[in-house]
């Protein structure tokens, strides 16, 4: 069978490879940075130096082709599947949460083991509200205005698919997927008035369950600095990771000790290629290092706003802005708690953390969004912004 790369690799355009650039970019270095981080602790687990490179990589062999599969396929597709992965994917969280296939970390319940074979349901179901939010809303355009038409089908259907994983106690995940969704009702154009109500309900419910959780006020206190000076107790052990990770940040400087050459990874810095890999990237790259990350993400911000502003489609736009914050929120998030500016939260950088169905998920994501920059192309009609500005004033 002969492949026709010039056909499949056709010239999109400057918001394709623009996006496409940077995420493999990223990938790449996230590659290189789990082996600089992982590398003593796959070691002490008889894996190898390798180890854990061997398996992020892995996850990138499949997830790169996958990303460019799920880019050819058209936005026809993702209405036909969007209530299908809103309902499978809350199934399996479901399993999660409710029999003894669930398995928890850090005080979360949030992984699934499925004849050996470990995954977070959590992290399909932000690719389904990327997917169902941007068909739903795009039937709603003309009725926006209207509670009903906002508040039953958004937060019931996804508010019940967060509230699946909120049982299970991350509310680090929780906070992320309620970010999709007031960031998919904002750009599709809900106004703020309707939003005001459910966000303070939100916010009010967020803080009653760090609150009510014994492990997640332990990390409030730690992040408050309460007891971090004991030298025993629940508190003092929650303060060793924010601290070694804030020296190890310290240790870089401006320039990095160089890569590979991180004290902190050897043991003293827990999940460190994993949600604290930016001390890692701070300690072996310097502060250098961490602004190129943060630049990466502004630009595959930038990306992400260059699509959903040549979208012709609301459903386009929405799925896009939803993939935005979910990507670009995450990954603040995630530096924030390594700076010290957030408690612990537990989420992995985008793209760079180690962890497989966190990065398959996220790829599939950005696909998605890049299948949008390729075209609109639809088997349906489907009506333009400019349609619905018409009817508006109409």
């Amino acid at each position: 069978m002969r492949i026709n790369l010039g056909r499949v690799f056709k010239s999109e355009g400057g918001n394709y490879f623009l996006l496409l650039g940077t995420t493999l970019f990223l990938v790449i270095f996230g590659l290189v940075m789990v082996l600089s981080s992982s590398s003593v602790d796959s070691f002490l687990a008889d894996m190898g130096f390798f180890g854990g490179l061997l398996r992020q990589g892995m996850f990138a062999l499949i997830g790169i082709p996958l990303m460019l599969v799920v880019s050819r396929l058209p936005l026809a597709f993702w209405r036909r599947v969007a209530w299908p992965a809103m309902l499978i994917t809350c199934f399996f969280q479901f399993l999660v949460v409710a029999t003894g296939l669930g398995r928890g970390t850090g005080g979360n319940t949030n992984w699934l083991n499925i004849f050996g074979i470990q995954f977070q349901p959590s992290e399909g179901i932000k690719v389904a509200l990327v997917i169902w939010l941007g068909v739903i809303l795009s039937k709603k355009q003309h009725q926006l205005d209207d509670w009903k038409h906002v508040f039953i089908p958004v937060f019931g259907v996804g508010g019940g698919a967060v509230l699946l994983v909120m049982i299970g106690g991350d509310l680090g995940t929780v906070m992320i997927m309620a970010g999709i969704l007031f960031g998919a009702l904002f750009f599709a154009g809900v106004k703020l008035r309707l939003l005001a109500v459910p966000l303070l309900v939100g916010v009010g419910g967020a803080i009653v369950l760090a609150i009510a959780s014994p492990n997640r006020l332990t990390r409030i206190m730690s992040f408050l600095n309460e007891g971090c000076t004991e030298l025993s107790g629940e508190i003092s052990q929650s303060c060793w990771q924010p601290l070694h990770g804030t020296w190890a940040l310290a240790n870089g400087g401006i320039f990095g000790v160089g890569l590979g050459n991180s004290k902190a990874k050897w043991s003293w810095l827990p999940a460190a290629d994993n949600d604290y890999i930016f001390a890692i990237i701070g300690e072996e790259l310097g502060l250098i290092g961490c602004i190129v990350v943060l630049g990466m993400f502004i630009l595959l911000a930038f990306a992400f706003l260059r699509v959903m502003r040549t979208a012709t489609t609301v459903q386009a736009k929405v799925s896009t802005a939803a993939a935005m914050v979910w990507i670009i929120g995450q990954a603040f998030v995630n530096i924030g708690v390594v700076l010290g500016v957030f408690p612990v939260l537990g989420v992995p950088l985008p793209l760079i953390s180690a962890g497989g169905t966190a990065l398959l998920t996220t790829l599939v994501a950005i696909g998605i969004v890049l299948s949008f920059a390729r075209g609109d192309r639809s088997s349906e009609p489907q009506n333009d912004f400019t349609d619905s500005i018409e009817a508006d004033l109409a």
